[in-house]
């Protein structure tokens, strides 16, 4: 996909001035960006913990490759005011409908023929920061997109405060992960859960390494 240098310039801009409040007036680390391709099809999967999230996990892209595009799927009612509609379509953001939408769906499978996408596959947020089970959706894209996938934690955001200053904040990415023997099953309902347990089974093994997991209740 083809993205005019002027908006790239203004994606990289802006990342970076939220980027200078993250990280210095805030301290909001990156750990283990290394491990993410340069170009080609890359879904970010990580839990959703945050309204910050959407905005820290693209500048932490930007940050190691500037002038790229992270596109993200969000809410429609994001959408409905023109200069929420425009800031956030300039970043990348496009609406989503609540339940199956087939429109937003097929967008997200052609930019991970070659985009970074990322993607909230518990579908909500919990502002608890418990992990919850991921949507089988995820699996089904992931399987007839065959993108490289980097399970992401993000840790502490649910606890920020606008404008707040000293705040403790990281996300932490995981190596690839591989889907060789998933891919080889059938495309049905039963291989979608398999693939995305997968992907939420290493975003909790980040938390629990950062000893960062929160159990429900």
């Amino acid at each position: 996909m083809k993205v005019s240098f002027l908006r790239r310039f203004w994606v990289t801009f802006s990342a970076n001035v939220i980027g200078f409040y993250a990280s210095t007036i805030n301290h909001f680390c990156i750990i283990g960006d290394e491990g993410i391709p340069p170009s080609g099809g890359v879904l970010l999967a990580s839990n959703h913990i945050s309204a910050y999230d959407t905005i820290f996990l693209p500048w932490a892209l930007v940050r190691r490759f500037p002038f790229q595009m992270v596109w993200a799927p969000a809410k429609e009612e994001l959408f409905r005011k023109p200069f929420q509609r425009w800031l956030y379509s300039s970043w990348g953001a496009f609406p989503v409908r609540r339940g199956r939408d087939l429109r937003a769906g097929k967008a997200i499978n052609e930019l991970l023929a070659s985009q970074k996408v990322m993607l909230f596959p518990e579908g909500t947020r919990n502002r608890h920061g418990v992990l919850g089970k991921g949507n089988r959706g995820v699996g089904k894209i992931i399987y007839d997109t065959r993108p490289t996938v980097i399970p992401t934690a993000l840790i502490g955001l649910n606890r920020w405060r606008f404008p707040g200053a000293g705040q403790e904040g990281r996300v932490v990415f995981g190596a690839p992960l591989d889907f060789t023997d998933l891919f080889q099953r059938e495309d049905c309902k039963e291989t979608h859960v398999l693939i995305v347990g997968r992907v939420m089974d290493a975003i909790a093994g980040l938390l629990k390494r950062e000893e960062a997991f929160v159990h429900e209740g």
